[in-house]
């Protein structure tokens, strides 16, 4: 193969470029895959022809220190090589356009981006322009007035919805619902610091602490959609949901498919929203309608929904049984099998501290504020959060009055002055505890698996306390101060004298000298 970003060579096609018509007026960027296998086929000899660039290292060789971090040079190559090369483009600009400038770009194309860690635990309802986003490929762009909802499948009767439909309250009851959304890669960067793992063709982003955002969606429950259906039948124990976006996965195309089973929508766990925060939704969380499953991984709230369909068992698509997998620390590369791993669903108990931030110098006067968030998936809240300042052995619990407010499908924010007297390197951590009891593995070792999803140990940052409390701190720091010397990089020499003669003689003195007496 090619090499890998930011080395690969640039797209050249080999003779004309394929052109695939977009399904339905008013529907730019959607390809319908899934319902013409003679497409998928051609797409398939088409990618045989390239060589396209490998997939990037970035676990066993630093990350590197740009925004974006990867460019997805790999996918951006299938993108052309198939006429799918405005999506690349397209994606790009909403981005500009609907993210905030600060964005983290984990992965440029297709994007993945986090928001910049102290406004995302700075309020407990996330800005639209602040939520994460993880997409699995382009932004198709639809026309609300052009939009409809294909109901099919194991359902008693098969029907197609417009949005005017879905939004008409005679015929649909509307509601509002806190829900959190988590992708499963949440601070995967501490899987691969210490134990890399699947790259994965599409990525396995390294994400940091910022995959996870809290908005009020507003739609209609999806069992109230099947209930106006006619309901299932013919045994029917699980929902397709079908996105209008197009994904590759080992050399063949689809249509981004995965399933949710129909007893989390039986039970009002699974919205099909068209708001985000009061807002209609943005274009790159899925405009005009997409899924919110309450609790579950980020992967099973489908964007650009597009279709519905009733089904016996879980989803074939490769997004549910090829991916999101949670393997035991025993499985690798040399035997991994889409067969010997668990389908990830419920997000379990995690959390993170957010402030500070892991290689921070505090300086502080005995005590130090930290902010985090706490989340539990699977139906679980968080009921409460402890912070250590020593890897675990000693734990403070944040006060109940330091935590957001308490819903059943949301995050928790926290803070809390921890005291501190120690100096020097100092591990923080923190764990949550959620209602059912369920807590997180203390160690990255406990919780890692081959694919790299799921970082739900305890959190630990390295933090070197600089306490002005202590006396021979507080005249150091302010001989610093005088001489215009910043204490930071703290690993850069002092220029100055670090005591006089008269010190060392006198501190000699007090200790009776260096060696003993006899």
């Amino acid at each position: 193969m090619a090499p890998a970003e930011p080395n690969a060579p640039p797209f050249r096609p080999k003779g004309k470029l394929p052109h695939f018509d977009d399904e339905l007026e008013g529907w730019k960027g959607y390809i319908e895959w899934e319902k013409y296998p003679e497409k998928k086929k051609q797409v398939e000899e088409i990618l045989k022809q390239y060589d396209f660039p490998e997939p990037p290292e970035f676990q066993l060789v630093p990350l590197p220190k740009t925004n974006p971090i990867l460019t997805g040079e790999r996918f951006k190559q299938y993108h052309y090589a198939t006429g799918l090369g405005h999506l690349v483009d397209t994606s790009w600009q909403y981005v500009l356009k609907e993210k905030a400038e600060d964005m983290v770009h984990v992965l440029q194309f297709p994007y993945n981006g986090e928001p910049p860690g102290d406004r995302l635990v700075s309020t407990e309802i996330t800005r639209n322009e602040d939520f994460f986003v993880r997409n699995h490929g382009g932004v198709p762009e639809i026309d609300a007035d052009k939009y409809f909802l294909e109901i099919d499948g194991l359902v008693n009767n098969p029907k197609r919805l417009t949005l005017a439909d879905l939004q008409n309250e005679e015929l649909f009851p509307r509601e509002t619902k806190v829900v959190s959304l988590q992708c499963s890669g949440t601070r995967r960067l501490e899987q691969i610091r210490q134990y890399p793992g699947d790259g994965d063709e599409l990525i396995n982003a390294p994400w940091g602490e910022g995959a996870i955002g809290t908005a009020r969606w507003t739609g209609v429950s999806l069992k109230k959609v099947i209930k106006h259906c006619g309901g299932l039948k013919d045994g029917a124990k699980h929902i397709e949901l079908f996105g209008a976006d197009t994904y590759f996965k080992k050399g063949k195309v689809y249509n981004y498919v995965v399933s949710v089973p129909w007893r989390k929508i039986k039970i009002h766990e699974v919205l099909l929203a068209w708001e985000m925060n009061g807002k209609p939704l943005p274009k790159i969380h899925g405009f005009p309608l997409r899924a919110v499953v309450y609790g579950y991984i980020g992967a099973r709230s489908c964007k650009w929904l597009y279709r519905i369909r009733g089904i016996t068992d879980p989803s074939e698509a490769p997004v549910q049984r090829k991916e999101y997998l949670y393997y035991t620390p025993q499985i690798g590369k040399q035997n991994a099998l889409y067969s010997n791993a668990f389908s990830i669903q419920d997000m379990p108990v995690s959390s993170a501290i957010i402030s500070p931030k892991d290689m921070d110098v505090i300086t502080h006067d005995g005590k130090v504020k930290l902010r985090g968030w706490a989340f539990s998936g699977g139906g679980h809240w968080p009921i409460r959060v402890e912070v250590s300042p020593d890897g675990g052995a000693i734990w403070y619990e944040v006060p109940t009055e330091n935590m957001s407010t308490k819903y059943y499908y949301a995050w928790r924010l926290w803070e809390i002055d921890l005291p501190l007297d120690p100096e020097g390197w100092l591990e923080f951590c923190v764990r949550t505890w959620d209602n059912a009891m369920n807590t997180q593995p203390t160690y990255v070792r406990s919780a890692w698996n081959w694919d790299l999803h799921v970082t739900s140990s305890c959190h630990r940052i390295r933090v070197y306390s600089v306490n002005r409390s202590k006396p021979l701190t507080a005249a150091r720091l302010k001989a610093l101060e005088e001489h215009g010397i910043p204490l930071t990089p703290i690993t850069k020499p002092l220029p100055i004298e670090l005591e006089t003669d008269e010190q060392y003689q006198a501190s000699m003195a007090e200790q009776c000298g260096r060696d003993p007496l006899e």
